[in-house]
């Protein structure tokens, strides 16, 4: 192989390198590399106008405009199959779903950034998580996902950002479902 091609190749190497690490990471806030858990929220309450316009849609087809689920609280995840931390944190997000069963005041909204829903699907489906996969349908506003995943956001009942967490988060501890419970009180 001349010297040329390899300086190609490893030049190549160095920038798809970087794209996956910046494309599944922490942009903003610490990050604890021994368990891979973000240590800050990036942002918090935010006017409610943010959200007007955001569209996402489910595998029938289904659009959900966001901006119709105010008098909710809405948990929405932006994440891919192929981001590590996205992936352990899915088991986190499960149980918390859980601990709120059918309650009609919150709303979980799994969304993949990479818009394939089947094979989301499927990677839900093979790992029994009840959790609903949607895909944008609409651009998605640099307040609630600004290229880091995952990317997590809070919406209280009038639509307002009341969280935005970037990396992995452990969504089953105590303190994260009171303080949703909070917001479905208020």
């Amino acid at each position: 192989m001349n010297r040329t091609k390899k300086n190609y190749m490893l030049a190549f190497h160095l920038v798809l390198s970087t794209a996956i690490l910046t494309g599944c990471s922490n942009i903003e806030g610490r990050h604890n590399e021994k368990t891979g858990q973000q240590t800050d929220i990036v942002a918090e309450k935010t006017d409610n106008d943010v959200e007007k316009g955001i569209t996402f849609q489910d595998g029938n087809g289904n659009v959900v405009v966001l901006n119709d689920l105010k008098g909710k609280v809405v948990f929405i995840n932006f994440w891919a199959t192929w981001c590590p931390p996205c992936i352990a944190e899915m088991p986190s997000i499960n149980e918390l779903k859980a601990k709120f069963g059918e309650n009609e005041n919150i709303i979980f909204l799994m969304v993949d950034v990479d818009g394939k829903h089947k094979k989301s699907q499927a990677f839900m489906d093979k790992r029994e998580f009840n959790l609903p996969v949607y895909i944008p349908h609409s651009e998605i506003p640099k307040e609630f996902l600004s290229g880091a995943i995952p990317t997590t956001v809070i919406l209280d009942k009038k639509g307002a950002i009341a969280a935005r967490i970037e990396g992995g988060r452990d969504y089953s501890k105590p303190e994260i479902v009171n303080a949703l419970k909070q917001l479905i009180e208020e």
